[in-house]
């Protein structure tokens, strides 16, 4: 098994270092689930072209779920807050 490769990155934007560690994170999940990286995978002829292509279109399938959670998640939140500012406003007789 190969060593781990260090480099030395200097980030100008705090939010690219965020996004990087968390490829690094998740890679490193990867690596303990399966055993091996993506590149050892591919050239080892673990998957072929159809099985990634495969792959991406569930993790866009669940993408988009996600977002549609998150959607109702964030209109529930706003309903809230309202419901809570009319009750600020008109006490708690202001039924929902």
């Amino acid at each position: 098994m190969k060593k781990p490769e260090s480099i030395n990155i200097e980030f100008r934007d705090p939010v690219v270092k965020r996004v990087v560690q968390k490829f690094v994170d998740r890679s490193n999940v990867g690596f303990k689930k399966y055993g091996r990286t993506l590149n050892s995978e591919r050239l080892g002829g673990h998957k072929d072209l159809v099985a990634y292509l495969n792959d991406i279109q569930e993790e866009l399938m669940d993408a988009i779920l996600y977002i549609q959670t998150a959607r109702e998640e964030l209109a529930d939140l706003r309903e809230d807050a309202l419901v809570r500012k009319l009750k600020e406003k008109y006490g708690e007789s202001f039924e929902d």
